[in-house]
């Protein structure tokens, strides 16, 4: 299969102060009839947060239109492939936050922590006293990871809240440096280290998506796969799809054709 004729997947997201998100759910939706385009897009009054898929012309007029029409910049905007759709519908919700924190103090759209780039990412996490936390949830972990990287053991991302109070403390932790999947996790919980008083906040612009999109394997400090939220399960370090798929029995990121670690049954889909 051509480049041309695989599926392109974009996730995408913006804080901003988003004034009627009814309103621009119609507009998608409405945009979205008639594409083959499919995905969810994630609005509420603290912006957008999305991953669609679909071919690659039809998608990115989706994408410039979503641009002018909400008057945003969506800069941090990842793509990668996929030979088939990983998606099964279209989808626009409205929520109370792009991702679930419920720590009114993490506000993105007024204080986030320091960005570090891809390519001066490796630098920073290397220096003495920076510490490394994984930001996602341990089935995301359990794949692949930065090297050194911390282990939060959350099952959800309302939890870290509670490990930053149990595990950090602002007067002996003076650098921190965070990561996730595409930035957006990071966004709130960089956030939230800020108003609980930590000064030195680093977090991987793009997430570990760009990451793997900039850094060669050669030249990589993460180690394994990277999961993602969708059919594809996960990706290696060509942003294709993994070796992982989601364990029939309990969920839990399993290796084609292997035992899954999380209850141990073994994958025998074709």
């Amino acid at each position: 299969m051509s480049n041309q004729q695989r599926v392109l997947v974009a996730a995408f997201y913006e804080f901003f102060d988003l004034e009627d998100s009814v309103d621009l759910r119609n507009w998608l939706l409405a945009r979205g009839e008639g594409t083959e385009l499919r995905g969810t897009v994630l609005l509420a009054d603290e912006g957008i947060n999305g991953t669609l898929a679909g071919p690659h012309e039809p998608l990115r007029e989706v994408l410039c239109d979503l641009r002018e029409r909400a008057q945003i910049g969506l800069n941090n905007c990842k793509l990668s492939t996929s030979e088939t759709q990983p998606f099964r519908r279209f989808r626009v919700r409205v929520k109370p936050e792009l991702v679930t924190f419920r720590q009114p103090a993490a506000d993105p759209r007024r204080t986030t922590g320091t960005y570090v780039s891809p390519l001066e990412w490796n630098q920073v996490i290397a220096r003495e006293g920076v510490r490394l936390i994984d930001t996602r949830n341990d089935y995301e972990t359990a794949i692949g990871t930065f090297s050194g990287a911390e282990d939060p053991n959350t099952e959800n991302f309302t939890d870290f809240a509670g490990y930053v109070d149990q595990h950090l403390d602002p007067q002996t932790d003076t650098s921190i440096a965070m990561f996730c999947t595409g930035g957006i996790r990071c966004e709130k919980a960089s956030s939230y280290l800020l108003a609980k008083g930590f000064e030195q906040v680093f977090h991987l612009e793009g997430g570990i998506l760009r990451y793997l999109e900039e850094i060669t394997p050669a030249e990589s400090e993460f180690k394994g796969e990277c999961y993602v939220f969708d059919e594809r399960v996960s990706v290696n370090h060509a942003l294709k799809p993994g070796q992982f798929r989601n364990c029939a029995e309990c969920g839990w990121p399993a290796a084609t054709g292997c035992e899954c670690d999380k209850c141990g049954t073994l994958d025998t889909r074709g």
